[in-house]
C-alpha cells in the first residue's frame, strides 16, 4: 500500500522565506550603510588628502636643465661649449613592462648585451616620480628612425633632445679645463637634489670641477597637466631655468699651441704665468687624452686603453707629478744664504769637484768632476756648481733651509683654482721623525741645497717660485680663470710676501741666473743665442734613480725611464719679467741642453711679433742706478 503524501505546512514554509528575505535585507542593508560610509569617509572626511593625491597625479612639475657656462681663452676662443644631443630615455611610470621594454631597446637598437647592464644601473638611481632617465647618449639618426617606428611598442620611451658637453680643441687643454661626466650614485647623493633634478653630467676635473657652481647655473620648471598615461597635455606654470656663467680663462691658445709643439712627443710639462698677475698663460701635461670620451661615458675597453698606459695620458704632470727639483731650486737657496748673512755675494768657495762635510770621508760629487776652482756666487749661479751649494745648505742647516724654501711655496699648495694640486714635500727635521722615526743626517741637508734627497715640488711650484724671483717677493697666486661672468676671481687667503733686509738681494740673483743664459761660461748660454731679449734661468737635471759612491751616470746602461729629469726654469725679459716658464721633460737627462730650447721657444712666442720682432710692450727699460755687475 503506497505511503500518504505529505500535506505541505505553508506557515512553516513561508516563516522560513520570511527569514530568509529579513536576512537579505539586513545584508543589503549592512552592505549599502557600509558602502556610504565608506563613500562619506572618502568624500568628506579625507577630501582634502585624496582630492591632493588626484591633483598629483594629474599635474606634475618638470624640471628645465639650465644651460651650462661656457669657457673661452683669453683671446674669445672657445674651449668647451655645449652641442646638441638626441638622448634615449625612459619614464619608469609609464612604462608598464619595464624590463620587457629595455630587452627590446637592445634588440631594437642592436646594442651589445653589456649595455643591458648599464641600463639597470641607471634605472636603479635615486630620482624624483616622473623623471626620465637617459639610457643611451647621442643616437644617431638610423637610431631615432628604428626608435620612431617602434614607438607603439615601447611606451614610456623617448627620444630627448639636449645639450651636452664638448670641447671644441679636444686633448689640447683637457689637463686644465677638465670634463664633465655623468652623475655617479656617491656624487648623487652629496648634491643639492632641487638643483641638480633633471641634470645627467657634472664637472669631474680641472676648471669644470673648480667652479661647478657657477657654470652649472639654477634649474627651471614647468608645471603640466598630464593624462592617465603621463602624456602631456598642456602646460601650466613656466620657470625658466638661469643658465651657468661663463668663464674666462687667462689661458691663450697660441702660446699653448707653441709649448705643446716646443715639447714635441716627449713625457714632461710647460708651464707659463704672467707674475704681474699670477695668470696661468699656458698649461702643458703631455701626453694628453681627449676629454669629449668623458663626456657621455667611456667604454671599458677605451678607459683601461688610457689608465694602463705606461705613460699615464691621465696624469696631470703639472700639478700631480711630484719630481726632484734638481739645480732649478739653487736661486732661491741663494736668496737663503744671502738673506741669512750666512754668505755675500763676494764669499767664494773652492771646487776641487768634490764637497766633504768636516771629519767625513763621503765626497759629494760636482756635476763638472774637474771642479770649477774658486766660485763666488754670480759664477755658482751660472756654472751651477754644486760645490757651492752643497757647502751653502751645510751653512745654513735644514732649519733655516726649510723655513726660506717653504717661503717660496716649495711643499705646500700654491693655487688659487686648481684643485687637483699636490702640495709636494719640504722635508724637515720633524717630519722625518714623525715619518721615518730618525733624526736627520747632516748629509741629507747638503743633497738638498741642490735639490736632491727627500724633497718633492710640482712645475706648478717651481714655476711660482721662480716666479717671486722675478716678482722681487711678491706674492701673487697662480690661477686659471680671468673672469667669472666678468668678474676677476678673489684670494680669499693671500700668502705674505717675501720681505729680505735688502731688497738688492733680489737683483743679485736676478743677475746671476741672467749669466746662466748670456755669458760666455754660462750652462745655458745655446738656449739663449740670438735672443733680442734678456732672459734669466736655471737648468736642472735631477737623479730618477741613486748613484752609488765612485760610480759615474752612464746613460747607455741606464733604462730609459731611470735615467734623469730634465727641468728648466726662466722668466723674461730679466729686467722687467712678464713670463714665467718652468718646463720638466721625464727622463731627458740634460736641463739645459733638453729642457732649455723649450723655454726659449715658448718666450719667443709669447714676447715676439709675428715677424719675429720683440714686442714693444716688452722692450727693456733704462737700467737704474745701482744695478748689480751688469
Amino acid at each position: 500500500m503506497p505511503e500518504p503524501i505529505p500535506i505541505k505546512d505553508h506557515e512553516k514554509e513561508n516563516r522560513m522565506v520570511n527569514k530568509r528575505l529579513l536576512a537579505c535585507a539586513l545584508f543589503v542593508v549592512g552592505i549599502t550603510c557600509a558602502l556610504v560610509g565608506r563613500m562619506y569617509f572618502l568624500q568628506v572626511v579625507e577630501f582634502d588628502y585624496h582630492s591632493t593625491i588626484s591633483e598629483n597625479n594629474r599635474l606634475h612639475v618638470l624640471p628645465i636643465t639650465p644651460s651650462r657656462g661656457l669657457i673661452y681663452d683669453r683671446n674669445g676662443v672657445v674651449l668647451a661649449d655645449n652641442r646638441p644631443s638626441y638622448n634615449l630615455t625612459i619614464t619608469r611610470e609609464r612604462a608598464p613592462d619595464l624590463k620587457g621594454e629595455l630587452n627590446s631597446i637592445i634588440s631594437i637598437l642592436h646594442l651589445p648585451v653589456e649595455d643591458r647592464e648599464l641600463f639597470d644601473k641607471a634605472m636603479k638611481q635615486a630620482r624624483h616620480p616622473f623623471v626620465p632617465v637617459t639610457l643611451f647618449y647621442e643616437l644617431t639618426e638610423e637610431q631615432v628612425a628604428l626608435l620612431a617606428v617602434n614607438e607603439f611598442r615601447l611606451p614610456g620611451v623617448d627620444v630627448a633632445p639636449q645639450f651636452v658637453r664638448h670641447y671644441p680643441l679636444g686633448a689640447h687643454f683637457a689637463h686644465s679645463i677638465g670634463y664633465v661626466g655623468r652623475i655617479n650614485e656617491k656624487e648623487s647623493k652629496a648634491l643639492d637634489s632641487v638643483e641638480y633634478r633633471g641634470t645627467q653630467s657634472i664637472g669631474k676635473t680641472g676648471i669644470e670641477r673648480f667652479y661647478e657652481s657657477q657654470l652649472h647655473g639654477h634649474v627651471g620648471y614647468e608645471e603640466v597637466e598630464t593624462n592617465a598615461q603621463g602624456r602631456v597635455l598642456r602646460v601650466l606654470k613656466h620657470t625658466d631655468p638661469i643658465p651657468g656663467k661663463n668663464i674666462i680663462l687667462s689661458l691663450d691658445v697660441k702660446l699653448q699651441e707653441a709649448a705643446e709643439k716646443a715639447l714635441g712627443n716627449r713625457r714632461g710639462s710647460v708651464v707659463a704665468l704672467d707674475p704681474q698677475t699670477g695668470e696661468v698663460l699656458a698649461m702643458v701635461s703631455k701626453p694628453s687624452f681627449d676629454p669629449n670620451l668623458f663626456v657621455t661615458g667611456i667604454s671599458f675597453k677605451e678607459y683601461a686603453a688610457l689608465r694602463d698606459s705606461p705613460d699615464r695620458p691621465l696624469f696631470n704632470r703639472v700639478l700631480r707629478g711630484l719630481y726632484a727639483p734638481g739645480s732649478t731650486i739653487k736661486p732661491e737657496v741663494a736668496i737663503a744664504g744671502l738673506d741669512s748673512g750666512v754668505v755675500t755675494a763676494q764669499t767664494r768657495v773652492f771646487d776641487p769637484g768634490y764637497y766633504q762635510l768636516p771629519d767625513f770621508e763621503h765626497k759629494y760629487r760636482n756635476w763638472n768632476h774637474s771642479g770649477d776652482g774658486w766660485v763666488d756666487m754670480d759664477a755658482a749661479i751660472m756654472r751651477s756648481n754644486d760645490t757651492y751649494f752643497y757647502d751653502l745648505a751645510h751653512k745654513l742647516g735644514i732649519d733655516r733651509l726649510h723655513d726660506y724654501l717653504a717661503e717660496f711655496g716649495l711643499g705646500q699648495k700654491v693655487s688659487l683654482d686648481m684643485f687637483e694640486e699636490s702640495a709636494g714635500l719640504m722635508p724637515s727635521q720633524a717630519w722625518k721623525r714623525a715619518t721615518r722615526g730618525k733624526p736627520w743626517f747632516p748629509g741629507e741637508t747638503v743633497i738638498l741645497g741642490i735639490g736632491q734627497g727627500y724633497m718633492q715640488v710640482t712645475p706648478l711650484q717651481l714655476a711660482q717660485a721662480t716666479g717671486l724671483i722675478a716678482n722681487k717677493g711678491v706674492w701673487i697666486r697662480p690661477h686659471l680663470a680671468k673672469t667669472i661672468d666678468g668678474v676677476p676671481p678673489v684670494d680669499d687667503h693671500p700668502m705674505p710676501n717675501v720681505v729680505l733686509k735688502d731688497p738688492r738681494e733680489w737683483e743679485q740673483v736676478n743677475h746671476g741666473m741672467q749669466l746662466v743664459m748670456h755669458d760666455p761660461r754660462g750652462i745655458a748660454r745655446a738656449a739663449a743665442a740670438g735672443a733680442q731679449y734678456r732672459i734669466a734661468g736655471k737648468s736642472g737635471t735631477a737623479q730618477v734613480v741613486a748613484i752609488k759612491q765612485g760610480e759615474r751616470y752612464n746613460r747607455l746602461k741606464t733604462l730609459e725611464r731611470n735615467r734623469d729629469n730634465a727641468l728648466f726654469v726662466g722668466f723674461a725679459p730679466a729686467e722687467r719679467p712678464r713670463i714665467v716658464i718652468s718646463v720638466m721633460i721625464e727622463n731627458g737627462e740634460a736641463g739645459g741642453r733638453v729642457a732649455g730650447p723649450v723655454v726659449r721657444q715658448v718666450m719667443d712666442a709669447w714676447l715676439l711679433d709675428q715677424n719675429g720682432h720683440l714686442k714693444p710692450q716688452y722692450a727693456a727699460p733704462s737700467k737704474p742706478p745701482g744695478y748689480p755687475h751688469v
